[in-house]
């Protein structure tokens, strides 16, 4: 007992210890702190090994190693960007960028993200099709294929584009994989055995380095990239699996948007690709040669930054990018998120923008796979509701969909939700486009998706159960750590 007593002691110090911690020196978000705290308090004992795997910070970390990009001029392109936007110096091809100029500055000094106006780009919102189109790029590659996903599953879809690798490993063509430990967590190395076997080479993002014990569980990578010969990339919401297919009776069909790039934005993705796998590999780093980054003349005209964040940045970039765009939409708004738990500064911008006339629109899905995500994310658009927004429930299956278009001239489509989790925790990547054709389209396909799609207005929500606004209330108390 007088031992007990001692450890019960020494773990309860801890806990005080961590409390200072999470309060004086980690200077998280207050909700978040608020409640880290509550699991502290309450839970005294296991909300310390909790917060060992899912509170730890990584801001102050440095995870990527930004050196070798020097050796392929990126660094002096910034300089030249930069010292032009200030000057407002900077040619645009055309004129509908030029009112842009502090969102893409914003972005080129927070993020060293260049803007590329080369672009052509394809917008994928089936799962068949974009698959299809992936598969016929890689049967096209000529000198690598770099494939990066969070969840990249050993099912039917998993196997055709691996055996498709592995045929073209077998031609002397250099493939690489990178998928993400948690969410590719029923997917097992021997599932890659004979991709290896004839020279593709295989990595993990923060893997365990203790069975079954992850201490860098709450910190994923979100990213979905494909890179083929520097030429062509992918961007998008879309990951490896059957139920992308629409396969999964439980969501029936699947609503998504990704991009095929071709142009010098596909360049920025391969940077990203690099540093990504350089951090999980460390023996096997790729070193930043010519043929990963040729010098190429692009026909396109689309005008893009490919911005990234992640929870060892000091500034939430993908988010204040949204929050840029909010602020200067004149007209409308319209959002797609599986999951929306916005924080107070982008909760606040939509209310604002609603209230002062913009047509702002969110859809969002009719059913959970993230019960306390599914009614956090109905307490939040109940709110913009009450400040006159439109909420569309989608129907038609599910819609994981990260896109917002403002104006019909500017938009936005990656990894990213509208949540707390994708702002500070993951590790994700954005295309910033800004081309008015483009987000006409984008913002054609979510009218269509309208259609497919009931209404949710402010009666309704009233009229929801006591359950319901129960489980709302414990999941937004949640919402700061979900």
């Amino acid at each position: 007992m007088h031992i007990l007593s001692i450890l019960l002691g020494v773990l309860f110090f801890f806990n005080l210890v961590l409390a200072s911690i999470i309060v004086f020196l980690e200077r998280r978000n207050a909700g978040a702190t608020w409640a880290w705290l509550m699991v502290l308090f309450y839970i005294p004992y296991l909300g310390f090994i909790l917060y060992l795997i899912f509170g730890q910070n990584m801001t102050r970390k440095r995870l990527f190693d930004w050196e070798g990009i020097k050796k392929i001029g990126i660094e002096d392109l910034l300089i030249e960007q930069t010292r032009s936007l200030r000057e407002q110096s900077l040619p645009f091809r055309h004129r509908e960028i030029s009112p842009h100029q502090d969102l893409i500055y914003m972005h080129l000094i927070n993020n060293d993200a260049l803007l590329t106006q080369d672009n052509d780009v394809t917008v994928y919102t089936d799962g068949q099709e974009k698959f299809e189109a992936l598969l016929r790029d890689i049967e096209q590659a000529r000198s690598h294929i770099h494939i990066q996903y969070y969840i990249f599953k050993k099912d039917q879809l998993g196997k055709k584009i691996v055996d498709k690798l592995i045929e073209k490993a077998k031609q002397g063509i250099e493939v690489r994989i990178l998928y993400d430990e948690m969410g590719s967590r029923r997917t097992r190395p021997r599932f890659f055995r004979h991709l290896t076997a004839v020279g593709g080479e295989v990595a993990v993002f923060f893997p365990s380095k203790i069975p079954f014990v992850n201490l860098r569980l709450n910190y994923r990578n979100h990213r979905k990239l494909v890179i083929i010969d520097g030429k062509v990339g992918y961007v998008g919401g879309f990951n490896v699996g059957d139920e992308y297919l629409g396969l999964d009776p439980k969501f029936g069909y699947w609503r998504d948007t990704h991009l095929r790039v071709i142009g010098s934005a596909s360049l920025a993705m391969q940077t990203r690709f690099i540093l990504d796998w350089n951090q999980a590999t460390k023996s096997r780093k790729i070193s930043y040669e010519g043929k990963y980054f040729p010098t190429a003349s692009f026909s396109g005209s689309t005008g893009i930054q490919i911005v990234t964040s992640g929870p060892d940045s000091e500034w939430e970039q993908i988010k204040n990018g949204y929050l840029k765009m909010i602020s200067s939409a004149k007209h409308s708004i319209y959002i797609q998120t599986p999951y929306f738990i916005p924080d107070e500064s982008l909760l606040d911008s939509l209310r604002i923008a609603a209230l002062t006339g913009k047509d702002v629109r969110i859809m969002i899905p009719n059913k959970p796979d993230h019960m306390f995500v599914y009614w956090a994310t109905y307490s939040y658009v109940g709110e913009l509701l009450k400040a006159g927004a439109r909420i569309f429930i989608y129907d038609n299956g599910f819609i994981h969909a990260k896109t917002i278009v403002v104006d019909d001239e500017l938009s936005s489509v990656g990894t990213a939700n509208i949540d707390v989790r994708s702002f500070r925790l993951n590790f994700e990547v954005n295309a910033f486009l800004y081309d008015r054709k483009l987000s006409r389209e984008l913002s054609r396909s979510f009218m269509e998706d309208r259609k497919l799609s009931r209404e949710l207005t402010l009666e309704d929500y009233h009229r929801r159960p006591l359950m319901i606004k129960f489980k709302e209330s414990i999941s937004r108390l949640l919402s700061p750590i979900l």
